[in-house]
């Protein structure tokens, strides 16, 4: 009899903990959490753009109310990670040329300048995608034939880099190769400073943030 009560006892003492998990879901990061509406869609960034949804760009689901606007104080680049140069170029667009089969990693850079008179962006997000691929039902929605290992990020501020010492950023590595079957390809760079959190089921409220887009071109060059 004292056996079977001791069994029980632990039968029931397992039941209570495993209850206490299922069911619970994880909402360190509440965005990329899926909601359970008959239409099924997910509510998230940046994934929503052409990844879990077929969205064009960010402003499908937040809105453009920010106080960062004036890209003159913004920075938006992208830099080699070697020779920590900017890969902008004239038009303000960026070119990343890459031999094919090797690899090459530059550093993306989101931030804005230093100014007393508006408060800091707190957290951006960007995503890297190729446009002609957001409609497809292709699993990658990088540029064909290209290898990459950080096409989007969602990061809070306070990133240190030389040369953005007045600055607040954010700035994570990125390492793309070229396939043999890779061509040249145009990327669209989207990206979002945001401060405050989003609403879960509603994005356009809670959350202040601007939209910006980016080309870049992806340009494989082949050994003689």
């Amino acid at each position: 009899m004292k056996t079977k009560t001791i069994a029980l006892t632990i039968i029931l003492t397992m039941g209570i903990t495993l209850s206490q998990f299922v069911g619970t879901k994880n909402y360190f990061h509440p965005e990329f959490s899926e909601n359970e509406n008959s239409n099924g869609m997910a509510f998230a960034y940046p994934p929503g753009v052409g990844i879990l949804s077929k969205s064009k760009n960010c402003l499908s689901c937040h809105i453009n109310n920010g106080s960062w606007g004036d890209e003159s104080n913004n920075i938006i680049d992208i830099i080699d990670k070697d020779t920590k140069k900017s890969l902008k170029q004239t038009d303000g667009s960026f070119q990343i040329e890459v031999n094919r089969f090797e690899s090459k990693t530059v550093l993306t850079v989101i931030g804005r300048k230093v100014d007393d008179k508006l408060e800091m962006p707190y957290r951006n997000a960007w995503i890297y995608i190729d446009p002609k691929t957001i409609q497809t039902n292709s699993l990658s929605k990088f540029a064909p034939g290209w290898e990459c290992n950080l096409q989007m990020a969602c990061r809070v501020v306070g990133d240190k880099l030389d040369g953005f010492e007045n600055a607040t950023i954010t700035s994570l590595p990125m390492t793309i190769r070229p396939s043999d079957a890779a061509q040249n390809s145009e990327l669209s760079l989207q990206v979002m400073l945001t401060k405050g959190e989003s609403q879960k089921g509603n994005a356009k409220e809670g959350m202040k943030g601007n939209y910006f887009e980016k080309r870049v071109m992806l340009k494989v060059v082949d050994k003689p």
